[in-house]
Parts: structure tokens; sequence; C-alpha cells
């Protein structure tokens, strides 16, 4: 495979994984999209193994950057999980006061 074709493949992966990070970081909005570039992510890691691109000296020389945007993605998306998981105990502890004062109104 051409080196040129490499460096394409490695600067698609490097922009999608820039991409998912700014979308992790908006939070729960972007979650349909961000779900679209993880199966283009996945496709395009495919690609990489299969084309032989990760024996390659250009992705040799781009592994330490790509591992800390995977990294950095993973932390976004812990952050945005540890969000998620605070609204949803807002939401349970509200309906339950809610569930509450229902039953207290009847009585």
């Amino acid at each position: 495979m051409s080196t040129n074709k490499q460096i394409n493949l490695l600067d698609d992966l490097q922009s999608l994984l820039e991409k998912q990070i700014e979308l992790a970081q908006q939070g729960n909005a972007a979650g349909s999209r961000l779900e679209t570039l993880n199966e283009q992510t996945d496709s395009l890691i495919g690609q990489i193994v299969q084309t032989g691109t990760i024996e390659s000296t250009e992705f040799k020389k781009r592994q330490k950057h790509l591992q800390k945007l995977y990294k950095e993605l993973c932390l976004a998306l812990t952050a945005a999980k540890a969000d998620t998981a605070e609204k949803i105990t807002h939401v349970r502890k509200g309906r339950k006061t809610i569930g509450t004062y229902r039953n207290n109104i009847r009585l």
C-alpha cells in the first residue's frame, strides 16, 4: 500500500477521534452523532489493520498521539456517563418526591 494512502487513513482516524472527543464533551445532545462516528472509526480501524498500515513507519510515528487522543476520548465519555448518571439520579429523586406528595394529597 502506498505511503500516501496510509497517511490518509491515519489522518482520517485522527480527525474522527478529535470529532468524537468534541461531541463527547458536548454531552447527551450529540449521542446519535457520536454513535455514527464510532461506527465510522471502527470501520476505519479495520481498514488500517487490513492494509498493514498498523505496521508502517507512519503509524509508529503517530502511535503516541493517537493513543493520547483515544485516552482523551475515554475520559470525555466517562465524564459524560457520570453526568448522565447524576441527572438520572436527580430525576428518580424528583419522581419519588412527586409520588410521595401525590400519595399524601389522596389521604
